[in-house]
């Protein structure tokens, strides 16, 4: 995308959310508690990483060795679920502690909009020092309470712009392409940040006098979207996958026929409709594990610092991704849909006061995170949040669990708004306009077999669907996303000339539909 076109998008997005947040209410002071030994935190987020694919879900193939520690050593959340399965919703939710459109963040063009906190704030009146490096993703133009260290947040300036051409939908020119996998020579720059992580832990942290809170948002295994190469591993972790130990996903013909209609429109978006090479497959699955490899070796590194400054007894380490991945199952790859690879996350928690070697398999969300750290850092969280604390459910009391889990899209490649409510075994779908889909994960746990229309399950559907219009009104949430895309997208036809929009198309469009869109915006 231009420099002309970063900026003026910029300046779009902050200018449309300070209208939005001015009529939006931001939650009150938490009080503190008078424990002088209120635990630091430390949390560490990737980028498009499935619970399934660690090795401490039991996963046959990845290494994680870091990891597998860590989760040894504290407890493992199994059935843990993004807030929306793209980056900019899914970080609003985890940051925030509400639902993705609370914050007005529907997609990869319309992030976080200031009007609700972001943990690090709320931390921060209860008496924190927090700092955040690498990736966010929310928008550096608000205060996150966070004093920031080479921050990202890449989607103000560089937005899905696929996603505002939803009704009808556009494709999406680059995604058949990042199909694929190579060695790359050079670290990551996950290193970097890590380094820089470790240096605070170690050189700077015990100066502050106050309890801290580090935030280290890490990009693997995120596919190297502007090479347009797929997933690049270092090599010394390309080579632990050899291509021919690659198993590859089984999609029966039968069921990508019968597919939902939303899912097979996504398919055709992301350009996936016609079949790919297997060997394509090989390469992109071998990178995807050889980049979370290497993000565990980051990861080891900076539980290692907390181990060896003697800080991890009065730390609390947490683990998550920002949303799944989805690599071939159900003919899709990447994210953008509420099958489990897309919106099943991993969740760790460890360290001070945490019980180990334990796991929790009752469903929670990335909504519950920022009451939960509110409570481990002694500060009251906000009435108004969306998700409940899981410190009850680390001292083992089930019955003080979320009842259910929401997650939302409005993303790119999808033709119209989709809803998820998970309770217990149950998983339900619902599309606004189409039909819906029910699953019951603890015997189909591939989601292969739609028990909507099943006369025994009308009961379960029923009353999850109840949870679902108690909380939202799905179509008028769905016409609201569709309408403030459209908005963003008027307000770039209204400052950039056709050329200029061209220009801003052209990557993610391709050059003949950037140039029929282009020419649509500008009325032609």
């Amino acid at each position: 995308m231009p420099e002309l076109s970063r900026r003026e998008f910029g300046k779009l997005i902050t200018a449309n959310a300070a209208a939005l947040v001015a009529s939006t209410s931001v939650g009150g002071t938490p009080a503190m508690l008078t424990d002088t030994r209120r635990a630091n935190i430390v949390f560490v987020c990737s980028d498009n990483q499935s619970f399934s694919d660690t090795g401490f879900a039991g996963h046959p193939r990845i290494q994680t060795p870091n990891l597998d520690i860590i989760a040894r050593e504290g407890v493992v959340f199994s059935n843990t679920y993004c807030g929306s399965p793209v980056c900019a919703p899914a970080r609003a939710s985890m940051m925030t502690g509400m639902y993705p459109s609370d914050s007005n963040s529907f997609c990869n063009a319309t992030p976080w909009d200031g009007s609700h906190a972001i943990w690090a704030d709320y931390l921060g009146k209860a008496g924190y020092y927090a700092r955040s490096i690498g990736k966010m993703d929310l928008n550096g133009n608000f205060n996150t309470g966070f004093e920031e260290f080479e921050s990202k947040h890449g989607h103000v300036e560089n937005p899905d712009i696929t996603a505002l051409f939803r009704r009808p939908l556009c494709y999406r020119i680059g995604e058949r392409m990042n199909v694929n996998g190579a060695a790359r020579q050079t670290r990551h720059e996950d290193g970097r940040w890590t380094a820089m992580a470790t240096k605070f832990i170690r050189e700077e942290s015990k100066a502050l006098g106050k309890p801290w809170a580090l935030y280290v948002g890490l990009h693997q295994p995120h596919v190297a979207y502007f090479e347009r190469l797929g997933f690049l591993a270092l090599k010394r972790y390309w080579d632990m996958y050899p291509l021919e130990s690659i198993r590859l996903p089984d999609v029966p013909l039968n069921h990508l026929e019968n597919q939902h209609m939303v899912f097979q429109e996504l398919r055709r978006f992301k350009r996936l409709a016609t079949p790919l090479a297997e060997n394509r497959i090989r390469r992109a699955i071998a990178g995807y594990y050889g980049m979370i490899s290497e993000l565990d070796e980051y990861i080891g590194q900076i539980w290692s610092a907390l181990k060896q400054t003697n800080q991890l007894d009065n730390t609390v380490f947490v683990f998550t991704s920002d949303n799944g991945m989805s690599m071939g199952e159900h003919g899709l790859f990447f994210h953008n849909s509420l099958y489990e690879e897309a919106i099943h996350v991993p969740l760790l928690i460890a360290g001070a006061g945490i019980p180990r070697g334990v796991t929790i398999d009752t469903p929670v969300g990335h909504v519950d995170i920022v009451s939960t750290l509110l409570e481990l850092a002694g500060a009251q969280p906000p009435s108004k949040l969306r998700g409940h604390s899981l410190v009850p459910l680390l001292n083992g009391n089930k019955k003080a669990s979320p009842e259910f889990v929401y997650s939302e899209n409005h993303s790119e490649g999808n033709c119209t708004g989709s809803f998820m409510i998970r309770r217990g075994d149950w998983k339900y779908i619902h599309f606004t306009w189409y039909d819906e889909l029910l699953f019951d994960l603890s015997r189909d746990p591939r989601e292969m077999n739609n028990l909507a229309d099943d006369p025994s399950a009308q009961d379960i559907k029923k009353e999850l669907k109840g949870i679902l219009d108690s909380l939202v009104d799905t179509e008028s949430l769905t016409l609201k996303a569709f309408k403030r895309q459209e908005q963003i997208l008027k307000g770039l036809a209204d400052r950039m000339s056709e050329d200029e929009l061209y220009q801003t198309f052209e990557f993610r469009l391709g050059p003949g539909q950037a140039r029929a869109l282009a020419a649509k915006c500008k009325g032609r």
